[in-house]
Formats: C-alpha cells, structure tokens, sequence
C-alpha cells in the first residue's frame, strides 16, 4: 500500500513529492496510532492494567506526534516570502525536535508509572482478549516502524528516521507489557514492574538522543564527512583553477544547501575568462550535488618571482612555527606590505596574539620591518 501511494506521488516533482510523502506518513500514522490508542485503552480498562493503560496512553501521545508531522510537512512545504527568503524547510526540524521532546516525556512516565508498579505490584485481570489485542498492537507497530523507514529513505527525512525510532521503541514496551502479563498468568510474579522501568530508560536515551540531532541540525552542524568529500572531489576535477579554499556550507532545509569557496586562479586571466571557469564550478555544484555555490575569485600572481620567492618563505615561516599551519590567500600588497589567511586547527594551543607575534617577529627578521596581517581561521571544513 505503501509503495503504491509513493509511486503516485513521485508524479509531483521533488518539493511536491517530499510533501505528500510527509504528509502520507502523518496520516498513516495517526490512523493506525488512533487505532491502537481505542484498543490498548479498552483492554487496559477491563483488565485494569496500569502498564497497558500507560502502553495506551504512549499511542495517544503518538497519535499528537503523527499530527505533528502532517503541519511540520506542510509548514516545510511553503514557499519562500518577503519574511523568509530561504523557504520555510528547517520547520520540519523543529517538528521533529517537538517529536523527540513527547518521546522523551512519555518514557519519563513510563518510567515513573513502572517505578510505582514496582513498589506497589497490583493483580492484572487478564483473559485472551488482552492478549490477541496486545499481539496486534506488536505486528502494527513493526508494520509502521518499517513503513516511516521506506519513506524515510525515499525522501532523506530525519524527522520520519525519528518517528521510525519511536515506533520501534513502541514495539518494546508492547512486548514488554506482554511478557510480564504472560509470566503472572503462568507462574503468578508481577514483573511487568521491572522489565517496564528497563525499556523507559532505553525510550528516555533514545528520546534525548534525537533531540540533541535535531538541536544540532537548527543550531547549523557541519557538514557530514561524505558531502565534504564529494565536493572536495569535484572541486579538484578543474586543472584550470590554481586551488581552493574557505569552503562554507550552510542550509536551510534538508533541500536547501548553500556553499561558498575562495577559487584561485592566474593573475593573468581576463574577467570574461575567469567568469566562465566560475560560472561553470557553479552550475556543476547545483546540478550534481543540489548545492547552490557562490565562488569568490582570488587571483595569483603565477609568473611574478619575487612574489613567488616571499610566498615559499613565508610558507615556511610558518610551518616552522606550527607545521599544522596553513597559509592561503597571499597578497603582497606593496614592497611593505603583506596579508594572509592563516587556518588553525583545533590541535594548536598558542592563541591568535601569540601566532600573530611569532609570525610577524619572524617574517622581520627576514624582510626588516613589513607590514603584516593576518587573518585567522577557525571554521575551516577541507582537509587539512
């Protein structure tokens, strides 16, 4: 059913698609939540269980996270306006953080509401009814863990990868509530207590762990590891370019990326023929890696010697104070004045003033009194 309704949609273009597959999961998701939520509440009435009761009220609060999802994906599918130019994508963020805030809550009260059941045990009333209720309860919560996954994938969604998570954990504390209701109608013990206080604490780590991600994801992480290298990698396949550097990357969305990068190249060139080279970095960037890029051009005096000759000098000047030290974009502005950029990695204890008066002492030692500035950088993403 699922894949049907996906295939329907993927009609719709990208934005569209990412939307009614958003809005799909939120309403498959309340459906079956709503289903599951009437069920556990009855049986947990008529056996008058506190764990099944709890277990009822976990897929009400999923029922509101399924909600949550329906606005949190209409929200994201807004287009851009006067007050947000950038599209109003990160909402699914924020909805996904909301979701991880009730997982969190709802493990807190399950751990409380075990605690209690652990001090105070009570009789279950069991009959099989609450067991066929409880085994259908497990195969629709598997079914909709998968299902949130597949459509998770399908459209890169850290918020459905969330709601997936909650719906696996639900499928614990099910199993949990059935196990302890099997072993009192067997042997008489009151465990539910115990195994469910084990499982609350697994949906609370859980729980906080999501919201640190999505926390991360408003707040503007870095950039993963692969999509550093694949533009890393696509940036060297320019022979053209002398190199690169201060690579930025910024989004607004899981859509909406945005990069920025100094490109060096001959001082020689002419503005046409540097604009084609750049205009062409760009339009790659956005067509195979849907990365909207900015280049900044920087040129570089290639066939001057003296320039050449202070810049090898002063490279080493450098790496003679730390060789974890880079150094890019030179200029030698006039014969008394020199300005670089200088990327510092975390590693490196001397502070920004001690680097800047080793440096300068150094480079007055070889060149007599220059002017010198330099530029630090913190947030450096290429390799170093």
């Amino acid at each position: 059913m699922v894949k049907f309704f996906m295939k329907k949609f993927l009609s719709k273009g990208p934005e569209g698609n990412r939307t009614s597959i958003g809005q799909l999961a939120g309403v498959l998701g309340f459906l079956s939540n709503a289903i599951l939520f009437i069920g556990k509440f009855a049986i947990g009435v008529m056996a008058h269980s506190v764990s099944i009761m709890a277990d009822a009220i976990n897929s009400l609060t999923d029922t509101i996270s399924s909600v949550l999802t329906l606005v949190g994906f209409k929200i994201a599918a807004k287009p851009a306006d006067k007050e947000h130019p950038y599209g109003h994508e990160r909402f699914e963020y924020i909805s996904g953080f909301l979701i991880s805030l009730i997982m969190t809550f709802v493990g807190w009260q399950f751990l409380q509401a075990s605690f209690e059941k652990i001090l105070q045990p009570e009789k279950v009333k069991l009959n099989w009814l609450v067991f066929v209720v409880l085994l259908l309860s497990i195969a629709i919560k598997v079914w909709q863990s998968r299902m949130y996954q597949s459509l998770a994938r399908s459209i890169q969604s850290k918020t459905l990868q969330a709601t997936s998570q909650d719906s696996l954990n639900d499928v614990l504390t099910t199993v949990a509530v059935l196990l302890s209701a099997i072993v009192e109608w067997f042997t008489g013990w009151r465990v539910d207590g115990y195994v469910g206080f084990l499982i609350a604490l697994y949906i609370i780590y859980s729980g906080i762990k999501m919201v640190m991600e999505f926390i991360a994801e408003l707040l503007g992480q870095r950039p993963n590891e692969e999509e550093l290298e694949q533009m890393n990698s696509l940036l060297g396949e320019y022979p053209e370019i002398l190199g690169y550097h201060d690579l930025l990357v910024h989004n607004y969305g899981p859509q909406k990326r945005f990069a920025s990068v100094h490109i060096e190249v001959d001082d020689r060139w002419s503005l046409n023929q540097a604009h084609e080279v750049i205009n062409q970095i760009e339009k790659d960037f956005l067509e195979q890696l849907d990365v909207s890029l900015v280049c900044h051009i920087d040129p570089v005096a290639v066939q001057d010697a003296d320039f050449q000759e202070k810049r090898r000098t002063i490279e080493a000047i450098v790496a003679n104070v730390d060789e974890r030290l880079r150094m890019h974009d030179f200029r030698v502005i006039n014969p008394e004045s020199i300005s670089f950029d200088l990327v510092v990695p975390k590693t490196v204890q001397l502070s920004d003033q001690e680097l800047t008066d080793t440096i300068r002492l150094k480079i007055h030692q070889r060149y007599g009194n220059q002017k010198i500035e330099i530029t630090f950088d913190h947030n450096y993403l290429l390799p170093e």
